[in-house]
């Protein structure tokens, strides 16, 4: 394990840039200092969270009272299953947009539309990543985790993750740590199905249609670039934890109420945009409702603004505070909820924060 340093900025290793300092940061360079190191965090008691490519956090203005672990190991391995089925065993430190990119080049589909999408491998299923009509839950074999109550390494199924939209029976689960994923991708030039309207006209192909895996990658890159969604230090609309709100997940009944709010509020406008969900949910759009209720791009509080290419993305303009973040962040909520009713979910993990 790396030299152990105390009173530990956190806010350069974010893609925010914003919150104070951990106790301690303890960097781990394998899989085996990874467990060794939660061992020895739970034996003394002391707080911890995992921080991965710190691309999904808001962290505190007063840092965080305990240790923050960060995963410094990578490595991938590729096994052949039957036909042109090949098994990717990728460590939890991994770069998520550099194993994407590894990935297409070695002409294997099933991951290119979540190409772009900064921070670890660790953190997709937890979150259960996605984006144009992908997910990692469809490609997702097994998650190797370290169970805290019993001290040991195990292997979860898919289905014993319970994946569902961004989310996952190890989000907030304070017993699984994620020490790597294995995916199940075929050898292809051809893309999955896309499934994303935008996506598709970019392309120029139908829904359900595949593209070249390349073409596919490229076009999603270049979409992300278009919304402030790829990392670039000299461009602050990159300065974000991504999509801050989830869509929201309704039942027929809250949509329908939805809907009149809608009209009530609108009067002839359009309807909000309906998307069928899991388990006979239908999901909105938060981007459309945040811009209903009045917010527009490039909207500001002090040093923190609504992105400039992107609704959903709250950036910091250079150096705002995490409370100033927050603030906003629950100001665009509130409005939503006093006009549509809608309650709209932080997507980035909390540190520190209450919501």
């Amino acid at each position: 394990m790396n030299p152990i340093i105390k009173n530990a900025p956190l806010a350069p290793l974010t893609s925010l840039r914003i919150g104070g300092a951990a106790n301690e940061l303890w960097t781990v360079d394998s899989e085996a200092e990874c467990v060794e190191a939660l061992r020895q965090l739970d034996q003394s008691g002391e707080p911890f969270f995992v921080l991965g490519g710190g691309s999904n956090v808001v962290i505190a203005d007063a840092g965080f009272a305990g240790t923050a672990l960060r995963l410094a190991y990578e490595g991938a391995e590729h096994t052949q299953r039957d036909g042109e089925t090949f098994a990717i065993d990728a460590s939890a430190g991994d770069d998520w947009s550099l194993l994407v990119d590894a990935l297409v080049e070695a002409g294997l589909s099933g991951v290119e539309c979540l190409a772009g999408i900064p921070g670890s491998v660790g953190a997709t299923p937890i979150q259960n990543v996605g984006a144009y009509g992908q997910e990692v839950a469809t490609t997702i074999e097994a998650v190797r985790v370290y169970r805290r109550s019993s001290k040991k390494v195990e292997e979860l199924t898919a289905a014993q993750c319970g994946f569902g939209y961004r989310s996952s029976e190890l989000k907030g689960n304070t017993d699984l740590v994620v020490l790597g994923v294995r995916f199940l991708l075929e050898r292809s030039q051809l893309s999955a199905p896309i499934a994303y309207r935008e996506l598709a006209d970019k392309l120029g192909v139908e829904l359900g249609e595949r593209a070249a895996v390349e073409d596919a990658r490229a076009a999603v890159l270049e979409l992300r670039r278009a919304k402030g969604m790829v990392l670039d230090e000299h461009d602050h609309d990159t300065w974000s934890a991504g999509s801050f709100f989830t869509n929201p997940l309704l039942t027929p009944d809250a949509f329908a109420r939805l809907e009149d709010r809608v009209a009530e509020h609108r009067g002839d406008g359009p309807p909000p945009p309906r998307f069928d969900g899991e388990g006979g949910l239908l999901k909105s759009s938060a981007a459309w409702l945040i811009e209903q209720a009045g917010f527009s791009r490039g909207e500001r509080r002090g040093q923190v603004g609504i992105s400039s290419k992107h609704t959903l993305a709250l950036t910091n303009l250079g150096d705002a505070s995490a409370a100033e973040l927050i603030d906003f962040a629950r100001e665009i909520a509130d409005r939503v909820e006093t006009i549509f009713g809608v309650q709209l979910r932080p997507e980035p993990a909390l540190i520190g924060i209450e919501w």
